[in-house]
C-alpha cells in the first residue's frame, strides 16, 4: 500500500476507477482511427475544411458545455452523457450498416454514397467534439470522490488506467482492421467503442455506490469533511490537475465572471499572455504534425482497412511511450531541469522531428515522430504547463483559464490548417515545412526557458 502512496479504504476506489477511466478511453481509441479514416479518405483538401470546421464547433461546444455541466449533478449527468454517446454511435453504425446493405461502395471510393459520405464528415466532427466532454466529465466525477490531497497522490495511478486503455483500444483497433477489409468494418468498431462506453457507465454506477459507502471518500464524508480533515469536493480541469474551483481558497465563495473577464485578464497580464502564446505555438505544431502524419498514412495506405490499421497504430504507439513518459521520466524531470527547460522539450523535439523527415519522409520515421511528439506533449509538456497556473491568483487562473486552454488553443488549431493549407497551395516539399518550422520552434523555444524564469520570479516574490 504504501509502495502505491495509499491509505487504509483508498486501493478499491483508485483501482475501481482507473478501470472506468480504461473503458472509457478504450471505447475511444477503438473508433479514433475510423474518425481519422473517414476524415483523410478523400484527400488532403477536405481533411483540411473538416479540420478547421470541427475546430470551431469544439470552441462553441466547449464554451456552452462548461455553463452546463457546472450546474448539474455530476453523479447522474455522467451516465447519462455516456448513453448519449453510445445511442450516437449505434446511429452511425446503423446508417453505415444501412448504407452497405443498399450497395453503397466503400468509404473513401468512387462509389461512396452521398449517406456515407455525410455520415462520415457528420461523426469526424460529432467524435472530436465529444472527446473534449468524454474525459472532461470523468475527472469531474473523480473531484467528487477524492479530496484535492488524495488527488495529488491518487491521480497518477489513475491516469494510468486511462493510458493501458488507449494501447489496448488502440492495438485491438489496428489488429481488427489488419484481419478484415469488410465495408463493415468502421460500424463494427463503433458498436465495440459502444461497449466499452456502456461497460464503462456500469462500472461508474458501481464505483459510486462503493464511494458513498467508504469513509476514504468525499462522498462518504462529505457532510463532515474529508477522512483527512481538508474539504471536500474540490474540482479538476480535464486532465486531473487538482483546482479548487470551488473557490475554498478564497473563503468558500464562487468565482465569477464571464468569458470576456478571462480574455481581458490575459490580455492585462504578461504572464498569462506568455501563457496563452505558448499554447498557441503548441497548437499550430500540433496541427502541422497532423496534417504530416495524415499525408503520409494517406500515401501508404490502399484501402480505408489499411488506413483504420495505420491511425490506430499511430495511436497505440504514441500510448506506449507516453505510459513509459509517465511512469519513468515525467516525475522527475520537472525537478531535476526546471519548468522552462522542461517547457523547451517540445519544440526541441518537435524541430528535430521535421528535420529528420525532411531528409526521410517515410512512414516509419513518421510513425517514430508522432509516437515521441504525442509523448512528450502529454506526459512532460502538459504537466509543466499546467505548473505555469500555480503562481498565478485564484481570479486570474479560472478566469483566464477557459480562455488559454479553450479559445487560444483553438485559434492556434485553424491558424496551423492555414498554414498547411498555404504549403499545400504553394507546393512546398517537407523540406521547406522542416525549415519553417525552425524560426517557429527557436521562438517557442525562447519562450519556453522565458516562461521558467517569470514562474521562478513570481516564486521568489
Amino acid at each position: 500500500m504504501n509502495l502505491l502512496n495509499m491509505k487504509r479504504g483508498e486501493l478499491p476506489l483508485a483501482c475501481m476507477s482507473a478501470l472506468f477511466f480504461f473503458l472509457v478511453l478504450c471505447g475511444y481509441f477503438f473508433v479514433r482511427p475510423v474518425r481519422e479514416a473517414m476524415g483523410v479518405a478523400r484527400g488532403m483538401d477536405e481533411l483540411r475544411w473538416l479540420f478547421v470546421v470541427t475546430s470551431a464547433m469544439a470552441l462553441v461546444a466547449v464554451l456552452i458545455f462548461g455553463g452546463v455541466v457546472a450546474r448539474l449533478n455530476r453523479r447522474r449527468f455522467i451516465p447519462i452523457a455516456y448513453l448519449f454517446v453510445i445511442a450516437c454511435l449505434i446511429g452511425f453504425a446503423a446508417l453505415l450498416i444501412h448504407d452497405v446493405r443498399s450497395g453503397g461502395g466503400l468509404i473513401g471510393t468512387d462509389t461512396q454514397s452521398g449517406l456515407s459520405l455525410a455520415v462520415g464528415r457528420t461523426f469526424y466532427v460529432w467524435l472530436t467534439v465529444i472527446n473534449l466532454f468524454a474525459t472532461s466529465v470523468f475527472w469531474a466525477f473523480m473531484v467528487d470522490i477524492f479530496d484535492v490531497h488524495q488527488g495529488k497522490r491518487l491521480f497518477a495511478f489513475i491516469g494510468i488506467g486511462g493510458t493501458l486503455g488507449a494501447i489496448v483500444g488502440g492495438w485491438a483497433a489496428n489488429q481488427i482492421s489488419g484481419a478484415t477489409e469488410t465495408p463493415y468494418l468502421p460500424a463494427g468498431l463503433m458498436l465495440i467503442g459502444a461497449g466499452c462506453f456502456a461497460l464503462a457507465i456500469a462500472v461508474m454506477l458501481t464505483l459510486d455506490r462503493m464511494a458513498v459507502r467508504s469513509a476514504a471518500s468525499s462522498l462518504g464524508t462529505e457532510r463532515t469533511g474529508s477522512a483527512d480533515g481538508s474539504p471536500a469536493g474540490e474540482e479538476s480541469d480535464s486532465s486531473g490537475s487538482m483546482d479548487s474551483a470551488k473557490g475554498r481558497s478564497t473563503g468558500g465563495e464562487r468565482i465569477g465572471g464571464t468569458f470576456w473577464d478571462g480574455a481581458s485578464a490575459v490580455a492585462r497580464s504578461p504572464y498569462l499572455l506568455g501563457v496563452g502564446l505558448w499554447v498557441v505555438f503548441m497548437a499550430v505544431a500540433n496541427t502541422l504534425v497532423y496534417f504530416t502524419q495524415a499525408n503520409i498514412i494517406l500515401g501508404d495506405s490502399d484501402t480505408f482497412s489499411q488506413l483504420v490499421g495505420n491511425f490506430a497504430l499511430f495511436d497505440y504507439l504514441a500510448q506506449i511511450f507516453t505510459l513509459i513518459t509517465q511512469l519513468f521520466i515525467t516525475t522527475h524531470l520537472i525537478r531535476k531541469v526546471g519548468v522552462g527547460w522542461t517547457l523547451a522539450i517540445l519544440p526541441l523535439v518537435t524541430l528535430a522531428g521535421f528535420a529528420v523527415l525532411a531528409v526521410w519522409p517515410v512512414y516509419g520515421v513518421m510513425l517514430l515522430f508522432q509516437a515521441l511528439h504525442r509523448a512528450t506533449r502529454y506526459a512532460v509538456s502538459r504537466p509543466s504547463r499546467e505548473s505555469l497556473f500555480s503562481v498565478v491568483t485564484p481570479s486570474e487562473k479560472y478566469k483566464a483559464k477557459p480562455v488559454v486552454d479553450v479559445f487560444l488553443y483553438r485559434f492556434g488549431d485553424a491558424a496551423g490548417a492555414g498554414i498547411d493549407s498555404l504549403f499545400a497551395v504553394l507546393g512546398l516539399t517537407l523540406v521547406w515545412v522542416a525549415g519553417s518550422t525552425a524560426p517557429l520552434a527557436a521562438m517557442w523555444i525562447a519562450l519556453s526557458i522565458g516562461m521558467g524564469r517569470a514562474q521562478a520570479r513570481r516564486i521568489r516574490g
